[in-house]
């Protein structure tokens, strides 16, 4: 029987709905650990160069590959703190944090962002084309990063304004407008990029496909210590940006009368404009702010300075785009969640490249055990109700128990000592 707080009456804090969210989204990541656990055994015993010990090996990477420092001079594979990996695990979190909080915002709007990939690559053109242009114009370079950081948060605002305009006005669902988006935008920025070929790295051999990294410009955002926390490795200042954009999501969606308005034209449209909320504004606003969150994580992405953009885009979308789907999931759409369960896909990204480079394995069996989590996390939402139903129920049963037996019959009458005697000085 659940335990109740003996002042409020309430539940204690490990049955809320937080944690109830919490709990769902361990059981599908354990569920997908597990799956990805006995693939490694089943294709361990398939082949004939992975031994008994090949397949403990490749168990031990899926779990804790991110850890892995590689094998010592016996050739067993040693564990331990890998700054460089942990490094790299970080700075790939940081455009999932990022599209996993544009889906999960709107979701709490009762809209679905499956346009975050378009908004994605928008923000890419954005920010590499601004920020090669001021660099080559010898602007500040504080300033050239502040500017290529904000239009292409800019772009991705405005791209995905577009589907919240239809359903607002039109009533169009906005999944079928932002799958039109997203190819829109792939042929928009191959466009943009194929027309303008001072921004292709013709320089590099055989890098002609390739937009110019923003590092051969220095416009590109500080390390704020994660170079000497994580020496060696990929990750900087812009991990500290995407958690400090999450808490300030959290803040804007839980603590203000904005983000109150948001969520109630999400539970009930027609309600929310019955109760005075300009329901079309806000629907157009919701999408906006989702478009900018999926274009801040290409911004910071590339604003790394040390990655490179391939610029025919039109053949593929994105697949961060994509993947904040699942971190929205996973997180039960809260913005806080999203930055661990962001950190939780791109460990296992890191893990697949572990594999791959430690043992006979392939980095696809890391793969699969993402697309299982992802599988399992749209159930994560019915084992969150599941919970909530279990435990809704529990404390009905205890607030529903029966009040001690009376001591005397004035009191199982519902009469106190003290109006007894009041009664008789009447």
């Amino acid at each position: 029987m659940p335990r109740k707080d003996p002042i409020t009456g309430k539940l204690k804090w490990y049955k809320s709905e937080g944690a109830v969210a919490v709990y769902s989204a361990l059981i599908s990541i354990l569920i997908g650990m597990a799956v990805g656990a006995i693939i490694v055994i089943v294709v361990g015993m398939s082949k004939s160069n992975i031994s008994t010990s090949g397949v403990w090996e490749g168990i031990k990477l899926v779990f804790l590959g991110v850890f892995s420092t590689g094998r010592n001079a016996a050739g067993q594979l040693t564990f331990g703190f890998n700054g460089v990996n942990i490094g790299n695990m970080l700075f790939r979190a940081v455009p999932l944090i990022m599209t996993g909080l544009s889906v999960a915002v709107a979701f709490k709007t009762g809209l679905f962002n499956i346009g975050a990939a378009g908004q994605y690559l928008m923000g890419t053109m954005g920010t590499l084309s601004v920020g090669l242009w001021l660099g080559w114009s010898g602007c500040p370079k504080a300033i050239a990063w502040l500017c290529a950081f904000l239009v292409g948060i800019i772009l991705g605002a405005l791209w995905g304004a577009i589907p919240g305009i239809f359903k607002a006005f039109l009533n169009i669902n906005e999944v079928i407008t932002c799958i039109m988006t997203n190819w829109i935008a792939a042929n928009l920025v191959t466009w943009w990029f194929d027309a303008h070929e001072l921004f292709k790295n013709s320089a590099e051999g055989g890098k002609v496909g390739y937009i110019i990294p923003l590092k051969q410009v220095g416009v590109v955002t500080p390390k704020l210590l994660m170079d000497k926390i994580f020496a060696g490795s990929q990750a900087n200042g812009g991990f500290w940006i995407a958690c400090i954009i999450a808490v300030a999501m959290w803040v804007m969606m839980t603590k203000t009368t904005f983000g109150y308005e948001l969520r109630a034209c999400g539970s009930n449209r027609h309600a929310a404009k019955y109760a005075g909320i300009n329901d079309k504004k806000n629907i157009i606003l919701s999408m906006a702010i989702a478009g900018a969150l999926a274009a801040a994580g290409a911004s910071l992405y590339f604003l790394s300075g040390n990655t490179e953009f391939y610029w025919s885009t039109y053949q593929k979308l994105p697949a961060e785009g994509f993947n904040g789907i699942p971190v929205a999931l996973l997180a039960a759409n809260h913005p806080i969640g999203a930055i661990f369960s962001g950190i939780f896909m791109s460990m296992m990204n890191i893990s697949g490249l572990q594999l791959k480079s430690l043992t006979a394995y392939n980095e696809y069996i890391a793969d699969i055990v993402i697309a299982v989590i992802v599988y399992l996390s749209a159930f994560s939402m019915l084992i969150k109700t599941m919970l909530s139903k279990r435990i809704k129920h529990d404390h009905g049963n205890v607030n529903a128990e029966p009040a001690p037996a009376a001591d005397n019959k004035d009191e199982a009458a519902g009469i106190t000592e003290t109006e007894t005697e009041k009664g008789g000085q009447k």
